[in-house]
């Protein structure tokens, strides 16, 4: 039920339909995207919030929903339909209008000293966030649908294509959002506060643990090198970018496992571009320069020259596409697969 074309189902013809039937074991902040043409669909808004909510959920006055997206129009205010080769090159077809769309009928009637649980979700297709939040005391619950086991301290929230962050907090007025990752501060929206309460006594606690699996001594390693771009050393792909010399999908997977396989992949970028390497069916741990076990996600965000390790216990069968997530770079190379058996 994963979706992508060629690697698990057919296309979706026009006028044909297909049912998705799956379980839901994890509850947290997920989200839901075409993934055929899908740095064109996408960016066209074929996108939304997929919400699996705790048994024991927290005590919140509003559960809201706030998705940042960015979209390039042009002179006269319409998607722009224009084809720039650079966007598959570069950053990315990076939108000239941003705005963050904020689920309405939880958003109304916000008090100050009402408790929110914003879920902050990136569906743009290639732009990088750096989400600042005004208006609101709180703490970073979870990260990419999966709890923290300790509450962060809320600061700017690097928010990378695909990923999402669960923040939980007391408004302490009008809720502004900014984005600080570009040369300038953007405005992105906000939520309006009318009236006033007294604010919660409560400490702000970590949400319910889902399920995860014990990682043992890797079975697998592996390393996976992005390559290409623009000003980039040349690679053996086909496309503008690479996966250890490979452009697509190739016919073997990048690796082959048996069920409940743990491995460590060391993702290293060679690139002049950042990147936003997500994993289907899976989350996995991000690794420090020691070897210790950072936040359980399923994209991680590299920057130029940038390497990190993961660790993942590989216990979905399946075949799961690995992939850039900033869609223009998938679409033209970055993107792989893993076998689970």
């Amino acid at each position: 039920m994963d979706g992508v074309n060629v690697l698990t189902q057919d296309v979706v013809i026009p006028g044909d339909s297909y049912r998705y039937q799956f379980g839901v074991p994890d509850a947290g902040t997920y989200w839901y995207h075409s993934h055929y043409l899908s740095y064109d669909q996408v960016s066209r808004g074929l996108f939304g919030a997929f919400i699996v909510e705790e048994q024991n959920a927290p005590a919140v006055d509003h559960d809201i929903v706030v998705q940042f997206f960015d979209v390039l129009l042009d002179q006269s205010g319409q998607y722009d339909e224009g084809f720039n080769p650079a966007h598959f090159a570069t950053e990315g077809r990076i939108g000239n209008t941003v705005t963050a769309l904020v689920s309405n009928g939880t958003s109304k009637n916000v008090r100050q000293g009402d408790r929110l649980r914003l879920r902050l979700i990136n569906p743009s297709i290639d732009r990088v966030y750096r989400v600042g939040l005004d208006g609101l005391a709180g703490k970073i619950v979870a990260l990419d649908g999966m709890p923290l086991a300790q509450p962060q301290t809320l600061e700017p929230i690097l928010l990378a294509p695909g990923q999402r962050c669960d923040v939980i907090g007391d408004a302490t007025g009008p809720i502004r959002f900014d984005d600080s990752f570009g040369e300038r501060t953007l405005s992105l929206g906000e939520i309006a506060v009318s009236g006033s309460r007294e604010p919660a006594k409560a400490p702000i606690t970590a949400l319910p643990a889902n399920r995860m699996p014990a990682p043992q001594d890797p079975g697998q390693t592996a390393e996976l090198v992005l390559q290409g771009g623009a000003g980039s050393a040349s690679h053996n792909g086909t496309g503008t970018w690479a996966l250890n010399d490979v452009s697509g999908l190739p016919r073997t997977p990048f690796l082959s496992v048996a069920q409940g396989t743990t491995a460590r992949i060391s993702i290293r970028n060679e690139t002049g571009f950042p990147h936003v390497m997500h994993l289907h069916g899976h989350h996995f741990w991000e690794l420090d320069a020691a070897g210790e076990a950072g936040p359980y996600r399923d994209s991680t965000y590299l920057d130029t020259g940038e390497t990190r390790d993961i660790l993942v216990v590989l216990d979905n069968p399946g075949s799961w596409m690995l992939h850039c997530h900033m869609l223009s770079h998938q679409a033209d190379g970055m993107a792989t697969w893993i076998r689970v058996g």
